[in-house]
């Protein structure tokens, strides 16, 4: 049935969206590094045929050592992704989240407690009533 109204919201609660958000991050990075690996494979190529086909720099083998640092930094890139990312996931974040909150709200309440032992309130509304 067509409805010209307002459209209905989807409810998707606190925890879903959480979920769906957390899903759509790690789809980023992996598809970043599958690009980063594609990107190399290209490259590593066009450098060797550059460095040993058409004999630019051949006096020195520097494809090589561009290939092997290129490659150092997929496999940083793969850990990155594949092992950090997943032990510090979205649980490890909510975690450190709750942590930081309660350490400020115990901050806060050694304040209050500062400000009321300095300033009792019982001063202030004394000085009001003069």
């Amino acid at each position: 049935m067509l409805s010209f109204g307002k459209k209905k919201k989807s409810e998707i609660d606190l925890e879903q969206h959480e979920l769906l958000e957390h899903a759509h991050q790690r789809i980023k990075q992996k598809k970043r590094l599958y690009y980063h690996l594609v990107l190399f494979l290209i490259g590593s190529i066009f450098l060797i045929l550059a460095n040993k086909v058409l004999k630019y720099g051949e006096a020195y083998d520097w494809s090589f050592w561009v290939v092997l640092f290129w490659t150092f930094l997929i496999a940083l890139h793969t850990f990155n992704v594949f092992v950090t990312k997943k032990f510090m996931g979205q649980q490890w974040e909510r975690e450190q989240r709750e942590r930081l909150v309660d350490l400020q709200k115990k901050r806060i309440g050694e304040i209050q407690k500062e400000i009321e032992t300095d300033f009792p309130l019982s001063k202030i509304n004394k000085k009001k009533d003069q």
